[in-house]
């Protein structure tokens, strides 16, 4: 009886192997191939404790104590002049109230005041920030980090890359440590220091989310480092740095549609706002190269319209009489198909290659004219300043 159970023991326990065997050859087909050999899966074989990639710090609070001293907050000052309603001028209005009428409604004045940060990048005081920090201030105050105040004075700015300098006159000034900007990768560690809201020094911390962002409408040269880290209005001029402590950018601007931090932030690179500090405090203002051109991008209706094979390059729709462009041959019709060697394929394109010049270098075109191509060296003249904006 005994051996009677053993043996159907053993038979059970073999079907139920047989069973489990039919299952993974039929309801796991992905594990074998149609020649009936295992598929070869790669595992891992590193522990996942030992071998573990290299962390970031738990804190940043080092990276903050090299940077910080050295951003500042910019309170600016100016004084707005209110014009009565042209409804007061009425000579029916004059005649009642006579001179009293002047008293009563004449131009009043009130002081508008705005928030920003800066950077000190020079033991002799040179401070870098926003232009549209400092816009039309009649007065400007910077305040350390260690409470001392001073009088600012503009030294140079810059409008198309939304950039100026400033100097104050204070001993012993912190200095932040100028970072290689063109280093910086997607996925690095940032932080933002700025006075947000005018709260006081606030740090946050976020990724580079993007490089050499363009095309945004923000300024005439655009190579933004995109960061998620909180920007807020009063952060403009601040320093993005890296986990290292040093400055890699300036922050400029946010994109949002409620006026707050939205994860998305830019700053200019200090690769840019290196060389526009040097040639403020060289010649008080950036030297760009300038060739009096006008042109536009080659739709392919204007190709059809114009009899053009192709669409590459832009046409030159203007030329600035006398200008370099015009003293070197250039016409109106002309269509550029590269600036020094290289091709171009859209007016803002041509005209940043053209503005990397400074005035006096020569600029190789290629122009194609009437069907034959041509090649035309025109001497950069210096930019013209931009006219500031009003406000």
């Amino acid at each position: 009886m005994r051996l009677k159970s053993t043996l159907l023991f053993v038979l059970r326990a073999a079907i139920a192997g047989l069973a489990v065997a039919f299952v993974l050859l039929v309801w796991k087909p992905d594990l074998l191939q149609r020649d009936g050999s295992p598929v070869e899966i790669r595992e891992s074989t590193s522990d996942p404790v030992l071998d573990r990639p290299p962390q970031g710090p738990y804190s940043y609070s080092a990276a903050v104590e090299k940077a910080a001293p050295a951003v500042v907050n910019i309170n600016t000052a100016k004084v707005i002049t209110v014009r009565p309603n042209p409804f007061f001028d009425d000579p029916v209005f004059r005649q009642f109230f006579g001179r009293d009428l002047d008293d009563m409604v004449g131009p009043r004045q009130h002081i508008e005041t705005s928030l920003g940060s800066g950077v000190i990048l020079n033991e002799r005081g040179y401070v870098l920030t926003n232009h549209h920090v400092i816009r039309s201030a009649d007065a400007i105050q910077v305040t350390l980090r260690d409470g001392r105040t001073a009088e600012a004075k503009v030294v140079g700015t810059d409008p198309d890359t939304d950039l100026a300098v400033l100097k104050v006159e204070l001993d012993k000034l912190p200095v932040i440590t100028l970072g290689r900007s063109d280093r910086v990768r997607i996925g690095d560690v940032v932080l933002a220091i700025g006075n947000p809201f005018g709260v006081g020094q606030t740090v946050t911390m976020g990724i580079v989310s993007a490089t050499g962002r363009n095309r945004l409408g923000i300024n005439t040269f655009e190579n933004f480092i995109q960061t998620d880290a909180a920007i807020n209005p009063g952060n403009s001029g601040g320093a993005l740095i890296d986990a290292a402590g040093d400055l890699i950018g300036i922050n400029t601007a946010i994109f949002s549609k409620s006026g707050g931090s939205q994860g998305i932030g830019f700053a200019i690179p200090t690769s840019i706002a290196r060389g526009v500090l040097e040639e403020i405090i060289q010649h008080g203002r950036p030297l760009r190269g300038w060739l009096g051109v006008e042109a536009q991008a080659i739709t392919p209706e204007m190709a059809r319209a114009l009899d053009l094979k192709t669409t590459e390059g832009i046409i030159v729709t203007g030329v600035t009489r006398n200008g370099p462009a015009h003293k070197a041959g250039l016409q109106p019709g002309d269509v550029i198909v590269a600036v020094d060697g290289k091709q171009i394929g859209e007016a803002r394109g041509a005209m940043l290659a053209i503005l990397s010049h400074r005035p006096g270098d020569k600029i190789a075109l290629t122009v194609r004219r009437d069907g034959e191509e041509l090649a035309i060296d025109a001497v950069a003249a210096e930019r013209p300043q931009r006219a500031p904006r009003p406000g």
